[in-house]
């Protein structure tokens, strides 16, 4: 697992470590695991990570998919407060349609071979148009559904950080959402999509510009491969 090879390097011994495999999606699904275990006692604090390499995985000569990827990492640690900074969270997935985002090779169950390298089995492939349509709804829903749950309304949003799938899923999803430029967090002109990393990436960026203050809310929210989406809502404390 990479993160045992992480908390190594980091000098972190026999402390657990573990990967949350779901793309795009694996900021928001490892902060609400992340929040879990501190919230329940099992732990007091837990550094969280996403980071991608997509570059490796591009094929050069589609267009579609080569000019919207970039590698990246960010970080953060969570750990346990009087004043409990994670509010809800909603997250959902759905196996039946992975032809639209994925990577067919390099796995247990298609190993690559050279008539597989070929085939660029091992690269990312997707289907843009469907892509965009079912990320733009179910990134809407979550974001809705998280703040349902926490009885929250949209006029209560601080900041939305979503995951920078590409700038028209974020405008459209803004629209829909009616939520105004100024509360919507982008930096994909820098970086690209850099799947699990740009949620972390948009909010160190969001903090460094001092625009953060304490009991912000803020709502983070991805769509990713798998398919899997998911939406936090977070009241901010730092």
């Amino acid at each position: 697992a990479t993160a045992c090879l992480v908390a190594s390097r980091l000098g972190v011994s026999e402390k657990p470590a573990f990967d949350i495999a779901i793309a795009c999606s694996g900021f928001i699904y490892g902060l609400t695991v992340a929040s879990g275990l501190i919230r329940s006692g099992v732990y007091r604090r837990i550094m969280l990570i996403g980071a991608e390499t997509l570059s490796k995985i591009l094929d050069r000569t589609d267009r579609s998919t080569a000019i919207l990827f970039g590698d990246g990492a960010g970080a953060v640690i969570l750990e346990r407060s009087e004043q409990d900074s994670f509010l809800a969270s909603d997250l959902g997935a759905d196996g039946s349609r992975p032809e639209l985002l994925y990577a067919h090779g390099s796995g247990a169950r298609q190993p690559i071979d050279h008539a597989g390298l070929d085939a660029k089995v091992q690269l990312i492939h997707m289907q843009g148009p469907e892509t965009f349509k079912l990320a733009v709804t179910k990134m809407v829903e979550s974001t809705d559904s998280v703040l349902s749950k926490a009885n929250l309304t949209k006029t209560d949003v601080t900041f939305l950080i979503p995951h920078q799938a590409n700038r028209r899923i974020i405008d459209a999803m803004a629209r829909y959402l009616e939520l105004p430029d100024e509360k919507v967090v982008v930096n994909i002109a820098e970086y690209g999509n850099t799947s699990a990393a740009s949620i972390p990436l948009a909010l160190s960026e969001t903090v460094r510009a001092g625009l953060l203050k304490p009991s912000d809310l803020v709502v983070f929210v991805a769509f990713g491969g798998g398919l899997s989406w998911g939406a936090v809502a977070w009241r901010w404390t730092a």
